[in-house]
């Protein structure tokens, strides 16, 4: 398993809305669910993404945005002179009875769609703060294969399961952007999503988060790869900026703070999920990487 598929693991969106409206000038639309991630769709139309300290971006058909800011933005009409006062709006994923939503019309010239995202777990969280306050990725809407599964989707929206359909093809949304945004950062791409990519260093990668409980070596993961002990040793830490086990061990400690998360486990089964057979083995080097005991995380979490 590759890290972003890894961290974007039961991630999920709550009751999208799909909003297509015919909006007066200068109009003005809020987004007040305050979740750690929101989704924005441009469909048709367009306008000015307006985060809470001023920052601005651009959005026109194709474009999406992803949001990791839980005060309050706001979508502004392109169009109107600056300064200019229009309708106001607001779009709600958790409130189905938010007050002044756009009027729905079928031929309206604004097609937005929103999926926000909370409740998010360590994983999640560790891959957002590798994101930007906003992020937008301009794309064609007609080269983008999961709008177009999200009209079939649409189309089904009001029989049995249709919401949940129109969450998870929302989900696949998030993954396309994230993995089209990766890659057009190049090299300033964080290294665990460089490292997959690469020959050498892939296969271990992969290896590690498809079982991070093994008893991994460095002869081990270098047998993984197809390269001496010396040259994949070499090769990973120049890629990932820290030797394997190093790296190992912090996927290890972040993924026991997933699992801490949840209070019915035992402390003693998250040691052994992450490889660790004495639980106070795992939770000296817990707290030697995250400054807390487990069970402290686990109060603080709470």
């Amino acid at each position: 398993m590759d890290p972003l598929s890894d961290m974007l693991r039961g991630i999920r969106a709550e009751r999208a809305s799909v909003t297509r409206a015919a909006l007066e000038p200068a109009w003005r639309i809020g987004f007040p669910d305050r979740a750690p991630l929101t989704l924005i769709t441009v469909v048709h139309g367009g306008g000015r993404l307006v985060l809470a300290d001023g920052e601005e971006h651009p959005l026109g058909p194709g474009s999406t945005a992803l949001v990791r800011d839980t005060e309050p933005f706001h979508l502004v009409d392109r169009d109107a002179a600056p300064g200019a006062s229009g309708p106001a709006y607001q779009v709600s994923c958790f409130d189905p009875d938010a007050e002044c939503e756009p009027k729905r019309d079928p031929h309206g010239p604004t097609a937005l769609v929103v999926g926000a995202y909370r409740d998010l777990r360590p994983r999640h969280e560790r891959l957002l703060r590798t994101l930007p306050k906003a992020l937008v990725l301009d794309e064609n809407p007609a080269d983008v294969l999961w709008l177009k599964a999200l009209d079939d989707a649409l189309a089904r929206s009001r029989r049995p399961g249709g919401g949940s359909l129109v969450d998870r093809v929302l989900d696949w949304g998030l993954v396309c952007t994230l993995s089209c945004w990766f890659d057009l950062q190049g090299a300033e791409a964080p290294a665990w999503y460089r490292g997959v990519l690469d020959p050498v260093t892939g296969p271990a990668i992969e290896a590690m988060h498809g079982d991070p409980a093994a008893r991994w070596t460095v002869e081990a993961l270098a047998a993984e790869a197809g390269v001496s002990r010396a040259h994949f040793a070499k090769r990973f830490t120049a890629v990932m900026g820290r030797p394997p086990l190093a790296y190992l061990a912090e996927w290890r400690m972040s993924l026991a703070e997933d699992l801490l998360a949840d209070p019915e486990l035992p402390v003693a089964a998250v040691a052994r999920t992450v490889g660790y057979a004495d639980p106070f083995a795992f939770s000296t080097a817990f707290k030697r990487t995250q400054g807390m005991s487990p069970r402290a995380f686990r109060d603080a979490y709470a």
